[in-house]
């Protein structure tokens, strides 16, 4: 099983998942973005650290989700799970469609992020749409705002605004917490729903969606 994580984060944010004994789980790290790569040649690039041989199942989180549909475009996967993502671009909130359309993602500073003042008066709001509630949650979240790849993050946060993904695939699961609010689940038909789950529901809900991949997997 190969896992890739949120935009900007990392291997951590399923570490309070349980696995079924013997499942043999790879993280895909993410890598910085070259000049004007597009989001398929990116794919490309993140698909050559599977060295699985045999049919795999694929688990992408939020944007990391976004990115195992496209590499399930170039390679045959055995299930593709997403959590707390979109399956087409229909699903991505009005708000998001429209900064879009603006373009605003280029008013994202390229210095770096965690030295820049004003940004740190949105932290509680952006933990508020993750759903960030406890210390361990808000640590996280800071650590990863702190760390993040100025470029990577405008590059990421472009493919996501315009990804224009519409096809449907076999063998697809999609797990959605009722409570996102990063990608309301009123746009979203997901296989399995958790109930109250947050945008970061693998940290404040991980029995819940541990429960639900182990009968998927």
């Amino acid at each position: 099983m190969y896992c890739i994580c949120g935009l900007g984060a990392d291997e951590r944010i399923f570490s309070k998942l349980t696995w079924q004994p013997g499942t043999d789980v790879h993280y895909i790290q993410w890598l910085v973005p070259e000049k004007d790569e597009t989001l398929e040649a990116y794919a490309k690039r993140m698909a050559a650290q599977i060295t699985s041989t045999d049919d795999f199942t694929l688990i992408g989180v939020s944007f990391g989700g976004i990115m195992a549909i496209e590499i399930t475009r170039i390679m045959p996967v055995k299930k593709l799970i997403l959590i707390s993502s979109i399956e087409t671009h229909h699903q991505l909130p009005t708000w998001m469609k429209l900064c879009g359309k603006l373009r605003l993602y280029r008013l994202i500073p390229t210095g770096v992020l965690h030295d820049i003042r004003p940004l740190k008066l949105f932290e509680p709001i952006e933990n508020y749409f993750l759903g960030s509630y406890t210390q361990d949650q808000k640590a996280l979240a800071r650590e990863y705002r702190k760390n993040v790849n100025p470029y990577y993050l405008k590059w990421s946060i472009r493919q996501i605004l315009h990804w224009k993904n519409e096809r449907v695939f076999k063998n697809f699961y999609h797990i959605h917490g009722t409570a996102d609010r990063i990608f309301p689940i009123k746009k979203i038909t997901p296989t399995h729903s958790i109930e109250a789950g947050r945008h970061f529901m693998l940290y404040h809900k991980p029995e819940e969606v541990s429960e639900v991949l182990r009968k998927i997997i």
